[in-house]
Order: structure tokens, then sequence, then C-alpha cells
């Protein structure tokens, strides 16, 4: 198949088996983003760790997943997503068996590092072979697909890690990702094509700046409360390490903007408005959604007393309904103006979020907190495709690994801000509510005397009015979007595809 053909029949012809072997890896590393807060008690008694460093657990996966990124959508650029996609399911799946073999939480921490950098090498190919290989007028259906896969694992993580851990330990929420990963690797190497490459610099000032930054903001906004946002030691202290992350951030985008070099995020994307709000919108939801389960699952073990399975299947109804609702999304936001469903989805996960934090206590009947949950699912499947839609519908297949990469950073970006944040807020809420009647650690106890069980109940419901507020900078976004329009990019910039053999 040639670079000139018009029309490209062939590589769409293999579109959707491809996409399909790609996203076994994706989802699977979604999961992992929220798979570990069903287990936290589990993981606190069985590592002999408290609160905060089990919450590590998470918020060092997502960093290490986040920082590299914006490196690893270009690297699928130039060595070709499938090469980098493999090599990266390979590392998260090795990773993985490391992570259930830990024997104490800081090897945990240090294997889940290397995992989130392996889950960094897959994320951006994913979008990057829908934005190069499916036409403007059939991404729709794709980004439905991805959508689905987003949604879906993001909410069944909690269920199937609560499975796991009740019937085999915790240690098998990283153990079953072994079998999967074969499976994705076998599956992508057959199914994935190759694609042309493009030459790339690597901007490793960028690089520094962006890695030092986020590891400052987040190690700062997570550990402030552990040190009552004073002193770390000697000069350091926590607002200064948050300051220093700002700073560093900060300087990164004036980085790109007058580096002679090639820049890790071309600011041109930014151009496109639609790109813009899109990835504002994304950060929100990134925030959101990884917090929500936390707070929830904790309440459900240690007020109500439920099971780890019993706990993550007050989430089935979220489960269920995004991903049954996801696929149809995708196809109507393809015929129709996607800002009315992410408008619809914000709006709707705000409502569910601050919904259920108003209505967690010690005796709520359980059907009430599916009501909320349920009404969550409706507002995931909202929001997936149609973002994700208007974020690539007019990006050039020379910047599909660069738009990808800067989207899935983004959200990224959000997630580990996002558990950082939830950690602080329920620590603070802990110690307001309970009064020093009973410390964090408490998490790991089972359920608390009926005397603690209001207060905790009420820190878990306020952490979540935290993601129920972020969220509206989501829907603020999504109020601009434009409607997207059909135009020639994507015929004007054919690429050669071999397919995989």
């Amino acid at each position: 198949m040639t670079a000139n053909h018009p029309t490209q029949h062939r590589p769409e012809v293999r579109a959707w088996p491809a996409l399909w072997a790609l996203v076994i890896g994706f989802f699977m590393i979604l999961v992992d983003s929220t798979i570990v807060s069903v287990a936290i008690p589990a993981i606190m008694e069985g590592l002999d760790a408290d609160l905060d460093s089990v919450i590590w657990v998470n918020s060092a996966y997502l960093l290490a997943f986040a920082v590299p990124l914006l490196v690893t959508g270009r690297l699928g650029d130039r060595f070709g997503p499938r090469r980098i996609y493999l090599i990266g399911l390979t590392v998260f799946t090795i990773s993985s068996v490391w992570c259930g073999l830990a024997g104490t939480v800081e090897m945990l921490i240090l294997a889940r590092v290397l995992q989130g950098l392996g889950a960094a090498m897959m994320t951006p190919q994913t979008m990057s072979v829908i934005t190069r290989v499916f036409p403007p007028e059939r991404r729709g259906a794709a980004m439905g697909l991805w959508g689905t896969v987003a949604g879906v694992a993001t909410l069944i993580g909690p269920v199937l890690g609560g499975l796991l851990v009740d019937s085999l330990g915790w240690e098998w929420i990283f153990f079953v990702n072994a079998p999967v990963g074969v499976v994705g690797l076998v599956l992508a190497y057959r199914l994935v094509p190759r694609l042309a490459t493009n030459s790339h610099t690597f901007d490793l000032v960028g690089v520094v700046l962006s890695a030092t930054g986020m590891f400052c903001l987040v190690f700062g906004i997570q550990e402030g409360e552990n040190y009552d946002w004073g002193t770390i030691a000697g000069p350091l202290s926590v607002w200064s390490l948050i300051i220093a992350g700002l700073i560093l951030l900060t300087a990164f985008v004036v980085w790109q903007r007058y580096s002679r070099s090639e820049p890790l995020v071309p600011l041109r994307l930014f151009g496109d408005r639609n790109f813009s709000l899109a990835n504002t919108s994304i950060f929100a939801m990134g925030f959101s959604i990884t917090t929500v389960a936390i707070p929830l699952m904790l309440y459900a073990q240690n007020v109500r007393g439920l099971s780890p399975t019993q706990a993550a299947l007050l989430l089935t109804p979220m489960a269920v309904i995004s991903g049954s609702l996801a696929p149809l999304v995708g196809k109507l936001v393809q015929r129709g103006n996607p800002k009315y469903m992410a408008i619809f989805g914000f709006a709707g996960m705000s409502a569910s979020l601050f919904w259920l934090g108003a209505i967690l206590s010690p005796d709520v009947p359980i059907w009430h907190l599916l009501l909320p949950v349920s009404l969550l699912g409706f507002a995931s499947a909202g929001i997936w495709a149609p973002v994700s839609l208007t974020a690539t519908r007019n990006l050039a297949p020379s910047l599909a690994g660069a738009g990808s990469g800067v989207y899935n950073t983004t959200r990224q970006v959000g997630a580990v801000l996002g558990s950082s944040a939830i950690a602080a807020m329920m620590v603070a809420r802990l110690a307001a509510n309970l009064d020093g009647g009973a410390p964090a650690e408490s998490a790991a106890a089972g359920q608390l005397p009926d005397a603690l069980q209001a207060g905790y109940a009420a820190a878990m419901g306020q952490s979540l009015f935290l993601p129920a507020a972020v969220i509206l900078i989501g829907l603020g976004a999504a109020l601009f979007f434009a409607r997207p329009q059909q135009n020639n990019i994507w015929a004007d910039e054919q690429e050669s595809v071999t397919t995989a053999g």
C-alpha cells in the first residue's frame, strides 16, 4: 500500500482487529489505576503499612505513568506505535508479577513505578493508531470503543480487586495481569500494523523540567497533612515543594515556547480550540474518576463492615451502565455535536458525587447509595468518547503521537493530582471529624467502633465533594466546544502501512 493512495482501504480493513488487540492492554493498565483502592486495608495489614504509604502505591504508579507520556508518544512516532506498545506491555507484565511478590510496601511502590513506566509506553499508541488509521468520518465509532474501555476499566478495577482480594489475596490483583499480558502480546504482535515513522529529536531539558515539577507538586500535596503543611527537613517545607513544582512546570511551558529543539509539546496543537478545551475537560475527568472509589471503598469496609467484594459491588451499576452505553454514545456523537453529550456527562457526574457525598452515613440504606452510583455510570458514558473525539478530530497524522501524548498526559496528570489531593483531603477530614479519636491507620482494622463510625462516614462523604467540584471545570470547558468540522487533513497526510507478520 503506497503512501499516496487516496483512500487507504486496506489499513481501515485491518484497523478494527488492530484496535481490539491494543485495547486489551489499555484495559489492563487502566484497571490498575483503580484496582488498589479496594485492596488498601488488605495491603496495609499484609505489609504492615500505614494509609499514606499505601496511597503512594497508587500515586507512584500514576506519577510514573504520567511523566513519560510526552516522550513515549514521540517514541511511537519515531519507532512505530506497534514496537513501543509491545515493549511497554512486556515491561508492564513483568513488573506486575514483581508487585505481587513484593514483601514490603517500599518494594511494592518501586515495582509500581516500573509498572507505570510500562503503561506510559503503551497508552499513547492506542490513540495514535486510532488517529492514523481511521478517517475522521469513522473515528467516532473507534473512539466509542476507546471510551468504553477507558470508562469500564476505571470503574471495574475496584470490583475485580474485591473479588481477587477476598478469594486469593491482595497479591492477585497484580498476578492476574500476567496471563492477560501474554495474550495481549501475542494479539498485538499479529494484528497491529506497522505504521510509517517520523524522525524526532527528544527534548531532554523538557523531560527534566516536567518530571521534577510534577514530583515536587505531587509529593507536596500528598504529604502536606503529614507534615502539618510546615517543615519537612531543614529549610525544605511543604509549600516550598509545591511552589517549586509550579515554577518548574511554568518553566517547562516557557521552554516549549522558546526552545530551538523540537518541543515535547508542539504548542501549535493548542491552536485548535477544541483540542485545548478537550484537554481541560479530560484533566478534570482524570482527577475526579481516580478519586471516587477510594473514599467509598474505605467507607464501605470500615463503617459498614462489608468485605472487599461486597464493597466493590457497590460500583457495579456504574460499570455496567457505563460499559453498555459507551458504544452507543460513540455512534451518536459521530452523527451530531459531541458537546451536548459531554455537557450532560460532566453535569451528571458532579451531581452524582455531591449526592453520594451528602448521604454517606453509618445507617443509610445500601439501595440509596446505588442511585447516585447509577447516575455516575450514565455520566461517565457521556464523557469519554465525546471528549476524545473532540480532541482528535482535527489532528493530522503527523501530529498523532504528540497529540495523543499530550492528551493522555493531561488525563494522567489529573489522575496523579487527584490521587494525591484525595489522600490529603481524607486525612484532613478524618482529623476534623474524629477529633483525634482514631488515627488514619484504623483503615486496616476492619469495622470501626460505633462511636467513630459517624465521623468516619462524614469524612469520606466530605472527601467526595472535592472531585464533585473539580469536575465542574470539565463542564465549563465543554460548554465552549465548537462543532467539529470535516476537513481534509487526514486525506492529505496519507502514511505507508504494512501489516505485521
